[in-house]
């Protein structure tokens, strides 16, 4: 029987998401003839940690639905156990790669690709605590419907189970290597109170994730859609394309992946929103076929982001993310360039390109981010408020945030370099399990 892994990280209480994600794996159970193994990679305080436990029981009995609810302690059990087998060097800082004392949106994935290559799964299928599903007729409407009817199938294969197909004849005997759609409600990130107080500000922001050298109306068509997902337009009937997905078009708290995560990881960058995005990029530009469907899930913001501390937090992540663009914008254009050439003649990701190129990204001039943040200083200030005080405390760490934007990369490629014999070692290491 076909194993799959529906995983849910989280930092955060989200007792009902684990709940709905447990519901989801009986789905697929019921739906398709699949062994569905749920990994809640747990971060959050005991009472979440203990009041999530609970949730994972109720799964107690469902047939083809294991659940692993794993604490940090257990992950890093795990992963000290992996890296020990894979004869890497340098053990202390893989492991402070994969499991850092801060936030990192692409680690917590990162260990569910491994977890998931014990558990001998052949797709990991990625929601987020802070969504939920939509509802249609009284029925949740899952994901993963869409994607077990495509996810790991040849693309000629997969075109029955979908209801458009764009892709060329030449990609037919491709896999299929992700499956994935977006989100609802409110934007992914948190600047919609910029958005209301100076537009312009707004504007001026979130254009710094743009290359330096687009025009400025390809700045304005990014602003435009940066962040939105697929609006509020509630979900009424499926529709599923078989194509080169857009990454614009799919969000990480709606995804899934088949072979490319076993070949490539994501950046291990700490407080660093978006840095779990770089599959979406690599699939795209290596002309891997997905499937981009819309059975969005709904986000919505959890009230930690509203106090003061929460607040300091996401900016910074926020600035972080700016940071990064100037490497990851040199690495997606250079993608793009090689296209097909990034694949073997088994349509794998050839790593040593990728990883070639995060390297040689680290050797930019940082001067495209000294003004970025030059220009969120004089738009932060000008917002006012909040806003200014955090420019105030931003100033100082300028020199600091410029050689951590560089040094996530340099981790970066070196993750990717050791990323083989991490998951070779993985599918040899037992992975302690939660009977719910």
């Amino acid at each position: 029987m076909r194993k799959i892994c529906l995983t849910l990280p989280t930092n955060r209480a989200c007792a009902p998401m684990v709940t709905a994600l447990l519901q989801e794996a009986q789905y697929a159970v019921r739906t398709f003839a699949v062994e569905v193994h749920v990994l809640i990679l747990d971060s959050s305080a005991p009472a979440a940690f203990a009041e999530h436990a609970r949730a994972a029981r109720a799964a107690h009995g469902a047939p083809h639905v294991v659940v692993h609810h794993l604490d940090e302690d257990a992950q890093r059990a795990f992963l000290r156990e992996v890296i020990r087998a894979s004869g890497l060097l340098k053990p202390d800082l893989l492991l402070d790669l994969m499991l850092p004392d801060a936030v990192s949106y692409g680690a917590c994935t990162n260990r569910a690709f491994l977890a998931a290559a014990a558990l001998g799964c052949e797709s990991v299928h990625r929601r987020d605590s802070d969504s939920t599903y939509q509802v249609l007729d009284g029925q949740p409407v899952y994901p993963v419907q869409h994607e077990l009817m495509s996810l790991g199938k040849r693309a000629a294969d997969a075109a029955d189970g979908v209801t458009a197909n764009t892709l060329d004849a030449h990609h037919a005997d491709k896999p299929v290597v992700l499956v994935g759609s977006s989100f609802i409600g409110e934007l992914s990130v948190d600047i919609g109170e910029m958005y209301a107080i100076d537009r312009e500000a707004y504007r001026e922001v979130v254009g710094l994730w743009a290359p330096f050298d687009w025009t400025e109306e390809q700045k304005r068509e990014l602003v435009d859609e940066s962040f939105r997902g697929a609006g509020h337009d509630p979900f009424t009937a499926d529709e599923a394309l078989l194509t080169l997905v857009d990454p614009m078009r799919v969000d990480m708290c709606n995804v899934s992946f088949h072979q490319v995560h076993e070949r490539v990881p994501l950046p291990p960058a700490t407080d660093t929103i978006g840095s779990d995005y770089f599959l979406l990029h690599l699939v795209y530009d290596a002309t891997l076929p997905g499937v981009v469907h819309n059975r969005n899930i709904v986000n919505f913001y959890t009230g930690e982001r509203r106090t003061d501390a929460g607040f300091v937090a996401y900016q910074n992540r926020f600035v972080k993310f700016f940071l990064s663009m100037l490497y990851l914008n040199f690495v997606y254009r250079e993608m793009t360039a090689a296209g097909p050439a990034l694949l073997d003649e088994d349509h794998r990701v050839r790593v040593e390109r990728v990883a070639a190129l995060v390297r040689e990204s680290t050797l930019l001039d940082t001067a495209e981010n000294t003004e970025r943040l030059r220009v969120l200083d004089r738009s932060y200030r000008k917002l006012g408020g909040k806003y200014a005080d955090f420019a105030d405390s931003l100033a100082p760490r300028r020199r600091r945030l410029l050689d951590e934007a560089r040094q996530d990369m340099e981790d970066f490629a070196l993750l990717i370099e050791a990323w083989a014999a991490l998951v070779g070692a993985a599918r040899a290491t037992p992975l302690s399990r939660l009977h719910a």
